[in-house]
């Protein structure tokens, strides 16, 4: 649970950061889909199409990287009507870099996503970095994180953390990525699924 959902003292680690949306008001609520590291051509167009059968809308943070490298992909995803958000330039660990390296690869993104919206690779960002953030950014972190990523956990582990921690205005966390791909073909139509069966509805940040 410290993972899939944030602790209370992890959030106050990080001020005037999105964690969760505000109530919706409505039962079951309001969920918003994101999407971290891509876009890659392996996994976002099978993404894309699976959010489109299930007509539902999500925002995509990107790394600048392969922003760059298939805008081709950032356009589909514009087009589709989904959200482009800033996930850093070179996916960078905040711990291992210094403030104004970390903002420069920050804004390096920025230059091609176009956008305020930014989530922290891996996270994480140090109390400077942090602060320079503010600034400049509207900083979204995570109310549910799928762990679709990891190695050591399978695509119904995936499908359960959603049945187990969504609710009201909670931001989830997917990845289209090579690291999750193969999981999510599985767990990503499941999980969309459960969640229109439960009625709960999909907001864009």
């Amino acid at each position: 649970m410290l993972i899939e959902r944030p602790p209370k003292l992890f959030r106050k680690l990080f001020p005037g950061v999105l964690f969760r949306m505000p109530d919706s008001g409505m039962l079951p609520g309001t969920v918003y889909l994101t999407f971290d590291d891509g876009p890659i051509p392996e996994a976002t167009p099978w993404v894309l199409e699976v959010l489109d059968r299930f007509d539902i809308k999500a925002t995509f943070f990107m790394v600048g990287d392969n922003a760059r490298r298939y805008p081709e992909l950032v356009d589909k995803v514009k087009k589709a009507g989904h959200k482009i958000a800033n996930h850093s330039f070179h996916h960078i660990r905040g711990l291992h870099i210094n403030k104004q390296d970390y903002m420069s690869d920050v804004e390096l993104c920025e230059e091609i996503t176009e956008t305020k919206l930014f989530r922290p690779p891996h996270g994480y960002m140090t109390p400077s970095q942090l602060k320079a953030l503010k600034r400049k950014y509207k900083i979204v972190m995570f109310d549910l994180v799928t762990r679709d990523y990891s190695k050591r956990v399978n695509a119904e582990v995936v499908v359960r953390n959603i049945k187990k921690y969504s609710r009201d205005g909670s931001i989830i966390v997917f990845h289209d990525s090579l690291k999750s791909i193969e999981k999510l073909k599985i767990a990503l139509p499941d999980s969309l699924s459960y969640l229109q069966e439960r009625g709960f509805r999909f907001g864009l940040l």
